[in-house]
């Protein structure tokens, strides 16, 4: 069975999620249609990157990963296809994928052949007209070079990664899910290797953590290796975010002590 995930940005107020299903059941009626989520706060594309840097690699190679979180919809920004380790993925070249390629081995096309849109092409629906025809038309065997021609120096988000100074590790708080969790962008294999089994501290916004605790329940506030694989941070039946007034971008301290 072919099957397409998609992640947005478009809740479950209007009716735009279900119109591509509607676009990609056309196009391939084979497909099973995999619901990521709709959720992503509105425009955010830093945390939609790190959403898809999270869920891809749970599903089997073959799988087309729609994306749109698309603030500039209509504007000059490129629609691409990226493929990367058997997996492809649509959306628009606006740093979404930054990860995928910072990873390396990951490529992309420009998505501009008409015969994989929708006609006539919306300059406010581009999830509809072009990006959800290119899913589906990808999960039914067109190859990604079909779409258009190669890209190069697609768009990098700044500051994906922690920061190093001397003792000193930074990151930052990147998204929260919905249990007010702060997810940082502090990977536990950089940390680990940071610290390389000496003495540290870790600091965010008031809170120290001279230890990782295992889980949630280990203390009211924890600092955690989430199923993620990133730093997080949480508040036992509680949520973090509401009782410190975290936003996106608090800044993540780890010192060698």
């Amino acid at each position: 069975m072919d099957t397409v995930t998609v992640l947005t940005d478009f809740g479950g107020k209007d009716p735009y999620v279900g119109i591509m299903k509607g676009v990609m059941l056309a196009v391939n009626p084979r497909l099973a249609i995999v619901d990521i989520t709709h959720e992503v706060e509105a425009q955010d594309v830093r945390e939609a990157c790190f959403l898809i840097g999270e869920y891809y690699p749970y599903f089997p190679e073959g799988t087309v990963h729609l994306c749109v979180v698309d603030p500039t919809v209509g504007s000059a920004r490129k629609p691409l296809v990226v493929s990367k380790g058997g997996h492809s993925f649509v959306g628009p070249d606006n740093g979404l994928f930054s990860l995928l390629f910072a990873a390396g081995d990951a490529s992309a096309h420009e998505i501009v052949d008409r015969r994989f849109m929708r006609e006539p092409v919306s300059a406010t629906f581009h999830g509809r007209d072009i990006f959800a025809p290119a899913a589906a038309h990808l999960s039914a065997g067109t190859d990604p070079s079909e779409f258009g021609p190669a890209v190069e120096g697609p768009v990098m988000l700044p500051a994906l990664f922690p920061l190093l100074s001397g003792g000193v590790m930074e990151g930052e708080i990147v998204r929260f899910d919905r249990f007010g969790n702060g997810i940082s962008n502090i990977p536990f294999g950089a940390f680990k290797a940071f610290t390389g089994g000496a003495p540290y501290l870790v600091e965010l916004c008031g809170l120290s953590f001279p230890a990782l605790s295992r889980s949630y329940y280990d203390g009211r506030h924890t600092c955690v290796v989430g199923s993620s694989g990133y730093l997080e941070f949480g508040l036992f039946k509680g949520d973090l975010a509401e009782e410190l007034s975290l936003k996106k971008g608090e800044r993540v301290k780890v010192t060698r002590r």
